[in-house]
């Protein structure tokens, strides 16, 4: 996933995730689609811009209390869809803090060059092509 499709990639994702808990049963226990949800958000915000990361989140809480708390598309603001904000921020926090985390690490470290001159691959290719 590149930078530039982040947020279509993750909205069609947590799409995916809502459907798929759904069909295991995400209405009588939500944690399924929150956890998938979760997991969509943590990705977009490793892999994706932070804009696109926070707009996928609001996909997920808006799709999590749309369509799993609430049956009909109606947006509910009741201690679940709260919980589904704070797990959703959580999940948005974690993948942030994770790809800094990494591109630093990879800053740091520098990058291993193995240099063969070309003069001795040339005479092991000979060696080697070489019929008897």
């Amino acid at each position: 996933m590149t930078e530039d499709f982040g947020f279509p990639f993750g909205c069609v994702a947590a799409v995916a995730a809502v459907i798929v808990a759904d069909l295991a049963g995400a209405t009588g226990h939500p944690w399924y689609a929150l956890v998938t949800l979760g997991t969509v958000v943590l990705v977009a915000a490793y892999r994706g811009s932070p804009a696109a990361a926070a707009g996928v989140g609001v996909v997920a809480w808006a799709l999590h209390t749309g369509f799993v708390l609430g049956r009909f598309g109606e947006l509910t603001f009741d201690e679940p869809a709260r919980l589904a904000a704070f797990v959703l921020a959580s999940a948005l926090v974690t993948g942030a803090v994770a790809r800094a985390a990494v591109s630093t690490l990879q800053a740091r470290q520098p990058a291993l060059r193995v240099r063969e001159p070309a003069v001795r691959a040339r005479e092991f290719a000979g060696r080697v092509l070489r019929v008897p």
